[in-house]
């Protein structure tokens, strides 16, 4: 995609959506990175049924550990592979506690390393919680990228290096959001709804529906 085409891409999500959000609910940095780390191969809003009353006894790292496995796991039972996330939710707030003064690492390499957190998930948590232009790469990201012609390549890795290079500053922060809404919603894996596409002129998919 031409570096004219990209600017407009964005400027069209803009305009209709200015300050996207993303779907999880959170109260804090760690509530957050909870709700990330839950949400693999679930959907946020199986998520945000589950961790209200979650949060509202564990909104932090000593609070998490003071609950213990067993009532995380009753917490998150109704989610998706919640007994390996019960465990590690619980491992990764004991590291917080141990080696990171209680508080979310700031910064990609630390946060990569606490249990049930990749590079997605990182990505998330920097770009929502402490405001860091990065763009996290989830499937919706992924086929969008790939689909429209705006950042191709064949790994999330790939597609990650080729938004940061390709997206101007200005749109940055809100790429993330803008690019999975539309995935979500309009740009569809089995069927894009491509008659209500905003940038369908823009797009480089030889099979629209429309």
């Amino acid at each position: 995609m031409k570096k004219e085409d990209v600017i407009e891409f964005f400027t069209r999500f803009q305009a209709i959506t200015p300050e996207p959000k993303g779907e999880l609910d959170y109260v804090n940095p760690f509530t957050l990175l909870v709700a990330v780390v839950l949400s693999a191969q679930a959907t946020d809003i199986g998520v945000n049924k589950a961790t209200p009353a979650l949060f509202a006894e564990a909104d932090t790292p000593e609070k998490m550990v003071a609950i213990g496995e067993d009532r995380i796991r009753h917490h998150i039972k109704t989610i998706g592979l919640f007994n390996a996330k019960a465990k590690n939710v619980y491992k990764l707030s004991q590291i917080l506690i141990d080696e990171h003064n209680s508080e979310v690492p700031q910064n990609m390499d630390d946060l990569i390393k606490l249990p049930g957190v990749g590079r997605k998930t990182a990505n998330v948590v920097l770009s929502m919680a402490f405001g860091q232009p990065t763009i996290a790469v989830d499937t919706h990201i992924f086929r969008v990228s790939n689909r429209t012609g705006l950042a191709k390549g064949t790994t999330v890795e790939k597609v990650e290096d080729k938004l940061l290079k390709v997206v101007p500053d200005q749109f940055k922060f809100h790429c993330h959001h803008w690019l999975i809404l539309h995935g979500r919603y309009i740009c569809k894996a089995r069927k894009p709804d491509c008659a209500n596409c905003p940038v369908i002129d823009l797009c480089k998919f030889k099979e629209k529906t429309a």
